[in-house]
């Protein structure tokens, strides 16, 4: 009862989260990105009663990586009249990876100035009609053109050093990082929105082709079509738009130095470590106040290495962590109960907001097969790019 009555009186909400929509993720074949926002956002506004989305939304923020997809720029606008948003101002919102991380944080600010009631926030990405080689050279545009680029280092090449750091380092090991891939397999194979809902066994992934050393197949998360959507309110008018609601009570925004070879370590994010110590702060809790997170597993290295910079862990014992079986869903943390992006998928435009939609059905009872008992706080790390972006959200029920 103190812990409930702590969290509660704590932290003042910055914005309530009242209904969220999530398209099926997957290889969508013949649709395009802004049909796949309609159907996310379709979903969030049926969550609601008597609530009419062209008048009472005010503003939308879309997160989106990259035009080359389609061919297609100016998407905000499109994607949000698909959704029946006209003539709601829309504005696109790009930060590689954390492009709907990154905003939901104007949608945060859009709320707490003042200067909006209800606002939309979402992202989406269309990838799978493009071969795999171009898609890779799409991503790697998040990365340095002269230095790494142009030298031909790729996204599962950065995140191959990382991970060789690590071991290095701490000596971390290919079958702890496999860990991280059966356990999200295993969480994913409980969502019916997931791309890829099947269990793997430790075997399979050790086993799996290599794509950049240590990184297997089954160490890489999936090229995925899909989008994701929250309606954000002032906090006051949660109760009256929705029974189930949670408040946002910390954001966290910070950037470390593009260029690889500059950082101050492989084995860690910087600019995730800011992000959450400025998220904990606002919220007025701690990293063992958590009770269940979706962390950015774009490569299971990350994820790893997410354990740590969020303070689940002491750094270089991340592979330990898995070890323990803490993050699995009957552990003592649940980590990327939705399957992460490594089971779930990457529609890169739509991840740091379709984390969101996970919590938010967590912290209101709603994750069915894949519930966390008494989840009362919930994590979102979401990373743009190898970490040069870092977005980290803390979420409380209502």
């Amino acid at each position: 009862m103190v812990r409930r009555e702590r969290f509660h009186l704590a932290a003042k909400p910055l914005a309530s989260i009242v209904s969220v929509g999530l398209s099926k993720f997957g290889r969508r074949e013949g649709v395009y990105a802004r049909e796949l926002f309609a159907e996310a956002a379709l979903e969030s506004f049926h969550r609601l009663e008597d609530f009419d989305p062209g008048k009472q939304i005010r503003a939308a923020f879309i997160g989106q990586m990259s035009e080359s997809y389609e061919r297609q720029s100016h998407t905000a606008p499109m994607a949000a009249n698909w959704a029946g948003l006209l003539p709601v101002a829309a504005t696109r919102v790009e930060d590689a990876c954390a492009s709907s991380g990154a905003a939901l944080r104007c949608g945060i600010m859009a709320i707490k100035s003042g200067l909006y009631d209800i606002v939309l926030v979402g992202g989406m990405e269309k990838m799978t009609n493009l071969p795999t080689p171009e898609v890779t050279g799409i991503l790697a545009t998040a990365s340095d053109f002269p230095f790494e680029q142009w030298n031909g280092m790729t996204f599962p090449g950065v995140f191959a050093l990382m991970a060789t750091s690590h071991m290095h380092e701490y000596g971390t090991t290919e079958e702890q990082m496999a860990m991280v891939a059966v356990k999200n397999h295993k969480h994913g194979a409980l969502n019916p929105k997931a791309h890829m809902q099947k269990e793997i066994t430790l075997d399979e992934a050790i086993k799996s082709r290599v794509v950049s050393w240590p990184l297997k197949i089954y160490d890489c998360s999936l090229i995925t079509d899909g989008a994701s959507v929250a309606i954000l309110a002032k906090p006051k008018l949660a109760k009256k738009l929705s029974k189930n609601y949670v408040h946002i009570i910390g954001t966290g925004q910070a950037q470390d130095t593009f260029l690889m070879h500059e950082r101050e370590s492989l084995t860690t994010v910087k600019a995730a470590k800011l992000a959450s110590q400025e998220a904990y702060k606002m919220a007025d809790l701690r990293p063992k106040d958590v009770n269940v997170a979706e962390v950015h597993d774009c490569f299971t290295i990350a994820e790893i290495i997410a354990y740590e910079d969020l303070g689940f862990c002491r750094p270089g014992l991340g592979g330990k962590f898995i070890e323990s079986g803490a993050p699995a869903l009957d552990g003592s943390l649940p980590i990327n109960t939705s399957g992460g992006l490594k089971s779930k998928g990457h529609p890169v435009g739509a991840t740091g907001t379709a984390q969101i939609a996970e919590l938010y059905l967590q912290l209101t009872g709603q994750a069915d097969r894949r519930q966390v008992k008494d989840a009362e706080i919930g994590l979102a790390h979401n990373l743009g790019g190898s970490g040069a972006t870092a977005v980290v959200h803390i979420l409380r029920s209502g």
